[in-house]
């Protein structure tokens, strides 16, 4: 199994169903005109995909669990396949609401097969699944753009769907090519950890795990559709400025994408990830829903795309995969079921507070927000167990594996030195270079009560790096005699 390879192409496949989120949205006039119907009716043929994904979450992330994921990863992208190629030529509305909840199943197929098998490729594969969201926005950045340029050649509106057809067709090639990691494997550690977590206290996660899995899609789901409206008419902001509070929030939610995957990478636990974003989020919430100051809107927003939007949902899908990893495709489709619930709620309730006024329907978001951090501090609890002498065993042999990786890179760079020296005729030993290193290893110390014990570690580094350096001298010197 090439690691790298099949990444590229999971990735890629977020790329086109980046495109294949707003593609009717970014087309919608084109279709209208094209079907003979009003805006409304292109309207109803979006809900499609709701609803396509709605019904086909569960059912394919436990199908996933039993056939594998490749075979679903492969639906996912047909399904998509025929979805771009059929939308850019329907003229019948039926059809058209059939390709549309077709386009759900295919998000719901390729959530099946592409989180489960990120979280099945083992490590800290966990963090490559907050990447997915990055290259969604990737592909509903792009967009836009392509069809704008459409427009303005007046070319064909059929074209943005080729396109995404194109890309899907070269890569079925690509990740056909790619063996995908054996389904449901649990590691030993994740397996010791989960048997301390007590039956009840385990439902009590699931519950809590399950209800983010709505909050956080809410949360993301009424900022977007409200914002705009509400900056205008609460605070009577301009125009410009209410649109941008818009980008911002998207601006901050790659930046907070970037930021939980290096988090991710260095082993910070998603409990503490959730419950500081879920933090953030609210107060960035709290100031967007109060404050009338333009500059610390702007600010809030970005924090709360950063906080809110940046990957979380995924986080959390990642920490309800680890209570029940022998069966991550049933997880995966009970998580995103609530997300899809989500979005078919909020919109009615939502449209229904708006009757009352635009602040109550954006301030609703409050509460949502508040219930999300209620939820993740529950299931925070509910998965706590305290470190064992094995556990952190483990977590002593993880940092010991970067240590020899550093290492093995550190005698290469000696190796080279030492060639360097023998060429320039200088002595293996540079005591005042030594020195050196020794007082740059006390000022890089964060902890002084460490710092004596370091040096001695470094001591005997540069002790093995002159006897290799004498080594290859010797060695070199053997093979210039005979």
């Amino acid at each position: 199994m090439h690691k790298k390879q099949l990444s590229f192409s999971l990735y890629l496949n977020y790329f086109v169903h980046g495109i294949g989120i707003i593609i009717l949205t970014q087309n919608m006039l084109a279709l209208s005109q094209h079907w003979h119907s009003p805006l409304a009716t292109v309207s109803y043929v979006i809900s499609g995909i709701g609803i396509g994904r709605f019904i086909a979450y569960f059912i394919l992330g436990n199908l996933s669990d039993r056939f594998g994921r490749k075979i679903f990863v492969n639906l996912g992208m047909i399904s998509y396949l025929i979805f771009f190629l059929g939308m850019a030529f329907v003229t019948n509305i039926k059809i058209a609401y059939f390709l549309a909840i077709l386009a759900g199943i295919a998000n719901s197929a390729l959530d099946a097969g592409t989180y489960t098998t990120f979280l099945e490729m083992g490590g800290t594969q966990g963090s490559a699944n907050v990447l997915l969201k990055a290259f969604i926005s990737s592909g509903e950045f792009l967009l836009p753009l392509v069809v704008a340029m459409i427009e303005a050649q007046k070319m064909w509106y059929g074209w943005s769907f080729i396109l995404a057809a194109i890309i899907l067709v070269i890569n079925l090639v690509l990740l056909n090519r790619q063996k995908f990691p054996p389904r449901n494997q649990a590691s030993e550690r994740e397996a010791n950890i989960i048997k301390q977590i007590s039956p009840i206290k385990k439902i009590i996660a699931s519950i809590g795990l399950s209800g983010y899995g709505y909050t956080s899609m809410a949360l993301m789901i009424l900022y977007t559709q409200w914002i705009s409206l509400f900056a205008t008419k609460t605070f009577h902001f301009n125009s410009v400025l209410a649109h941008w509070l818009l980008s911002l929030y998207s601006i901050g939610s790659i930046s907070g994408v970037i930021i939980i995957f290096i988090l991710l990478k260095r082993a910070v636990a998603e409990t503490k990830i959730l419950i500081f974003m879920n933090v953030g989020s609210l107060l960035a919430l709290l100031i967007i829903c109060y404050s009338q100051l333009a500059g610390l809107s702007m600010i809030a927003a970005f924090v709360f795309g950063f906080t809110a939007a940046g990957g979380v949902l995924q986080v959390g899908l990642n920490l309800f995969v680890k209570l029940y990893p022998q069966i991550k495709g049933r997880i995966t489709g009970i998580y995103f079921t609530f997300g899809s619930l989500a979005s078919f709620t909020i919109p009615l309730i939502t449209g229904w507070l708006s009757q009352q006024s635009i602040a109550q329907a954006m301030r609703f978001d409050l509460v949502i927000g508040l219930v999300g951090l209620l939820l993740i501090s529950i299931t925070s609890w509910a998965v706590y167990t305290p470190s064992s002498l094995n556990q952190e065993r483990k977590r002593i042999n993880q940092i010991d594996q970067h240590i020899i990786h550093l290492l093995n890179q550190r005698f290469d760079t000696v190796k080279a030195i030492g060639n360097l020296k023998q060429q320039q005729q200088l002595p293996i030993l540079d005591q005042e270079r030594e020195n050196d290193i020794l007082n740059l290893v006390a000022q890089k110390s964060c902890h002084p009560e460490h710092t004596q014990y370091m040096q001695i570690i470094y001591q005997s580094i540069m002790a093995s790096s002159r006897a290799y350096q004498h080594k290859n001298h010797s060695d070199k010197e053997n093979v210039n005699n005979d």
